[in-house]
C-alpha cells in the first residue's frame, strides 16, 4: 500500500525556517574532527601494529575504523557543500584530507554531488551521482541482455557488497566519467591517486605491504557498503519521487523524494546525522551537526517519508519507477502488471 504524502510547505515558508541553521559552528566542527580522526587513526594503528606482530585478532579494529571512515565521508560531504566551516579554503583543506581516508577524489566528487542535488528525481537528467533507476517502460523496452544486466546491477549482492567496493577502490581511480573540459575535477582524481600511492608506499615500508592491504580492505569494505546502503534508502523507497523535468519541483524532491532515516543515536553519530536527508536536500548549506535540530524544531518540515533500519529492508527489492502509479516497484510487480 502506497503511503499518503503530506502537504508541502511553500519555498517562502521553508526558506525562512532553515536560514538560522546554516551558520557553521567552528567549535562543533572541530569537535567532530577530533572525535572522528583521533579514534579512527588509533584503530588503524592498532590493526597495523597487531597484524604486523602476528596478532590476527587486531584486524577486528578495522571494523570500527571503517565506521569512522563513514563519518569522515560525511565531513568531506559537508566540506563539498561549503557548510562544514565558514572559510572556503578550510573546507577544501579538510575535504582533501578526508578524501585520503574515503578513497574519494574531493573535487571530482563535489562536482558530481552538486549535479545530483540539481537533478535528483528528474527522469530526463538521471545518471550523475545517483543509483541507476529505470522506468518500467524502459526496462520492458530493453533487450534481453540489457534487462539481464540491469537485474545484476540491482541485485543486493552487487548493489551493496561487490559494487561499492569496486567503485571506491578501483572505479574512482580513473577519471573516465569526468568530461575532458573539467580539468580541475580530472586533476583531483590524479592527485588523490598520487597521495594514496605515497601513503601506501610509506606504510608498506614500515609495516609491510601485505599488512597494509589486509588492514585497508575491510575498512574500505565496511565504509563503502554502509555508505552506499545509506544513500540507497535515502532515495529508493515506496513511493519515492521521480517526475518529468517540466513538472520537477525542488521542494517535492527534497521532502517527498528524500527520506528521514530514523536511526539509534549511536548510528546517527557515526553517520553524521545524514538520516535527516530531507533537510539536507532542502538546504545543503546546513552543516550535518545542525540537521537534527532543524528537523526537531520545525514540524512544518517533518513531512518526509520516515524509514527505520528495519523498514529499510523492505526497500531492497524496489528496482523500477512505475510512471503510471508514480511509485517505485519490484521486478515482480512490474512483470505482473505487464502480464495483466
Amino acid at each position: 500500500m502506497t503511503p499518503t504524502l503530506r502537504p508541502l510547505p511553500t519555498r517562502a515558508e521553508w526558506g525562512a525556517l532553515v536560514r538560522p541553521y546554516q551558520q557553521p559552528n567552528p567549535r562543533l566542527a572541530c569537535s567532530q574532527l577530533l572525535t572522528t580522526f583521533v579514534p579512527m587513526l588509533a584503530f588503524i594503528a592498532v590493526a597495523l601494529v597487531g597484524v604486523r606482530a602476528g596478532c590476527w585478532w587486531a584486524l577486528l579494529a578495522s571494523l570500527p575504523a571503517g565506521c569512522l571512515v563513514i563519518r569522515a565521508f560525511i565531513i568531506q560531504h559537508d566540506c563539498g557543500h561549503g557548510s562544514f566551516l565558514s572559510q572556503a579554503h578550510w573546507n577544501d583543506r579538510v575535504g582533501l584530507t578526508c578524501s585520503l581516508f574515503t578513497f574519494t577524489p574531493y573535487v571530482a566528487w563535489r562536482h558530481d554531488h552538486a549535479v545530483h542535488h540539481a537533478t535528483a528525481g528528474s527522469l530526463q537528467r538521471r545518471g550523475t551521482g545517483d543509483i541507476r533507476t529505470l522506468t518500467v517502460a524502459e526496462y520492458a523496452g530493453g533487450s534481453r541482455a540489457q534487462r539481464a544486466w540491469y537485474r545484476v546491477y540491482r541485485h543486493p549482492l552487487a548493489l551493496f557488497l561487490i559494487g561499492p567496493f569496486l567503485h571506491f577502490v578501483f572505479a574512482q581511480r580513473w577519471p573516465y566519467a569526468v568530461p575532458a573540459e573539467e580539468q580541475r575535477e580530472r586533476r583531483s582524481v590524479h592527485i588523490t591517486n598520487l597521495m594514496l600511492l605515497l601513503a601506501f608506499v610509506v606504510l608498506s615500508w614500515y609495516f609491510g605491504a601485505l599488512t597494509v592491504v589486509l588492514v585497508t580492505l575491510p575498512i574500505i569494505a565496511v565504509a563503502a557498503s554502509s555508505g552506499v546502503y545509506l544513500f540507497y534508502v535515502q532515495h529508493q523507497f515506496d513511493p519515492g519521487y521521480w517526475s518529468d523535468q517540466a513538472d520537477w519541483d525542488f521542494t517535492a524532491v527534497a521532502l517527498h523524494g528524500s527520506s528521514y532515516l530514523r536511526l539509534p543515536r549511536a548510528l546517527e553519530w557515526i553517520t553524521g546525522s545524514i538520516g535527516y536527508h530531507h533537510i539536507h536536500h532542502l538546504c545543503p548549506r546546513i552543516p550535518n551537526y545542525n540537521l537534527r535540530r532543524c528537523h526537531e524544531e520545525n514540524p512544518l518540515l517533518q513531512v518526509a517519508p520516515e524509514i527505520t533500519l528495519w523498514s529499510s529492508l523492505k526497500t531492497i527489492p524496489l528496482a523500477l519507477w512505475d510512471e503510471q502509479q508514480k511509485r517505485l516497484v519490484t521486478f515482480r510487480e512490474a512483470e505482473l502488471r505487464r502480464a495483466a
